[in-house]
C-alpha cells in the first residue's frame, strides 16, 4: 500500500502546486507545497496553520477478487486563524478557501501508481483511486478553525508489493 499513498500524496501535492503555488511549507530547510504526510514528518504539538496535514487511519485488504485490492482511509486537516491584515476575521473566508482547494485537489478522483523508492520514480501498471471526500464539521478552537475530509483509497496490488 506505499506505492499507493505516495502516489496518492505526489499527486495532491503536484495539483496543490499548480491550483495555489502561494500555499507553501518549509520543511526540513526546503520550501514545498503546502501539504505533508504527518506520518513522514516530525511530531508537532500543534498542526501548523494553512496547510493541509495527510493523515493515514483504518486498513482493509479484499482478497476475493482477481486481484488483492488494499484500501486505506486518509483523513486530510486543515486549519487557519485567518490572516493577520484582518486580525484573523476572515479565518472563514480562509477555511472556505482551502475547502475549494481541497475539492480540486482530488479531481480527478485518480492518479497513476508510481514507485518513489527509486530515483526517478517507476510508473507501475495500475491506477490509484479513491471516494468522494466527506467533511467533518469545522471546530472552533480560541482563534483557530480546523475542518478534516475523509477518503478511501484504493489500490490493486502489483507483484513485488
Amino acid at each position: 500500500m506505499q506505492n499507493a499513498k505516495d502516489s496518492f500524496y505526489m499527486a495532491l501535492r503536484m495539483r496543490l502546486a499548480a491550483i495555489n503555488p502561494n500555499r507553501t511549507i518549509l520543511l526540513r530547510g526546503a520550501l514545498r507545497p503546502g501539504i505533508f504526510v504527518e506520518e513522514a514528518e516530525a511530531p508537532y504539538a500543534q498542526l501548523p496553520n494553512d496547510v493541509f496535514v495527510l493523515r493515514w487511519l483504518a486498513m482493509g485488504i479484499e482478497v476475493n477478487l482477481p486481484a488483492t485490492m488494499a484500501a486505506q482511509e486518509c483523513e486530510v486537516i486543515y486549519q487557519t486563524c485567518g490572516t493577520e491584515a484582518f486580525g484573523g476575521l476572515d479565518r472563514g473566508r480562509q477555511l472556505s478557501e482551502m475547502d475549494e482547494e481541497l475539492v480540486e485537489m482530488l479531481q480527478p478522483f485518480q492518479t497513476p501508481k508510481m514507485n518513489y523508492a527509486m530515483q526517478p520514480a517507476a510508473a507501475m501498471l495500475t491506477q490509484v483511486f479513491w471516494d468522494e471526500p466527506q467533511f467533518a464539521p469545522v471546530q472552533a478552537q480560541r482563534d483557530r478553525i480546523t475542518r478534516s475530509a475523509k477518503m478511501v483509497i484504493y489500490s490493486y496490488q502489483e507483484q513485488g508489493e
